[in-house]
C-alpha cells in the first residue's frame, strides 16, 4: 500500500482532480465516489481531495460544472426513470450538500488540526515577507555602501595626486634655495679674493681693491 501523500498539490494532479469529479457528475456519480478514485490514483486520502475541490479547484469549474449538470439532467431525460434513479438521485444531492467537515471527520482529519496547518501557513508566508524585506533593505545598505566606496576612492586619488604635486614642489624649492646658497658663498670669496693689504710708506696697512 502506497504512503498517503502530505506535499503540496501539482497543476497536474489539480487537473486530474477537476477531470474526475466533473465526470461523475456527468454521469451521474457522487463527488465523494469522485473523491475516493482520484485519492487512490495519487495516493491521497478522499478527504485530502475533498478539501483541495472545495477549497481551490471547484472555484476555477464554475462553468465546467454547470455544464457537467445540464449534461446529466439531459442523460436523465433520456433514460427510464426508475425509483433507483430517483434515490440514486436524492443520494447523489445530498452528497453534493456535505461539507468539509464530513470529508475531514471520515477520515480522521479535525478542524483544529486544519486550522493549525492554515496557521503555520500563515505564519511562514509572514517570515518570508520579512525576510524579503530585510534582504531588500540590507541590498538598499550595499549599494550605499558601494556609492561610499568608489567616493572615497575618487577622493583618495585626488588627494594622492596633491601630494605628489606638493612634494614635487617642495623638491623644486629647496633646489633653489641651494642654488641660491651656493652662489650667495661664491660671491663671498670672490669678493674675499679681490681684497689685498700692503704697507705704505709710514708702515701702515692699507686696503688695495683689485
Amino acid at each position: 500500500m502506497s504512503p498517503t501523500r502530505q506535499d503540496a498539490w501539482s497543476q497536474d494532479e489539480d487537473l486530474l482532480l477537476a477531470e474526475v469529479v466533473l465526470r461523475h457528475i456527468r454521469e451521474g456519480g457522487t463527488q465523494l465516489q469522485a473523491f475516493e478514485d482520484v485519492g487512490k490514483q495519487l495516493s491521497r486520502t478522499a478527504a485530502a481531495c475533498g478539501f483541495r475541490w472545495n477549497s481551490f479547484v471547484r472555484k476555477q469549474y464554475k462553468s465546467g460544472i454547470e455544464l457537467a449538470k445540464k449534461q446529466r439532467k439531459e442523460l436523465k431525460k433520456q433514460a427510464v426513470s426508475t425509483p433507483f434513479q430517483q434515490t440514486s438521485e436524492t443520494a447523489e444531492s445530498k452528497s453534493e450538500e456535505i461539507s468539509e467537515t464530513a470529508y475531514l471527520a471520515v477520515n480522521g482529519i479535525t478542524y483544529s488540526e486544519v486550522i493549525q496547518f492554515l496557521e503555520d501557513l500563515q505564519k511562514k508566508a509572514e517570515e518570508t515577507v520579512k525576510a524579503e524585506d530585510e534582504r531588500n533593505r540590507a541590498n538598499e545598505r550595499i549599494k550605499e555602501l558601494e556609492k561610499k566606496t568608489y567616493y572615497l576612492a575618487a577622493e583618495n586619488e585626488r588627494l594622492t595626486k596633491n601630494l605628489k604635486a606638493i612634494e614635487e614642489d617642495y623638491r623644486s624649492l629647496m633646489e633653489i634655495m641651494e642654488r641660491a646658497r651656493k652662489m650667495v658663498v661664491l660671491q663671498d670669496e670672490d669678493k674675499q679674493k679681490k681684497v689685498k693689504f700692503q704697507m705704505d710708506k709710514n708702515g701702515n696697512l692699507e686696503r688695495i681693491e683689485k
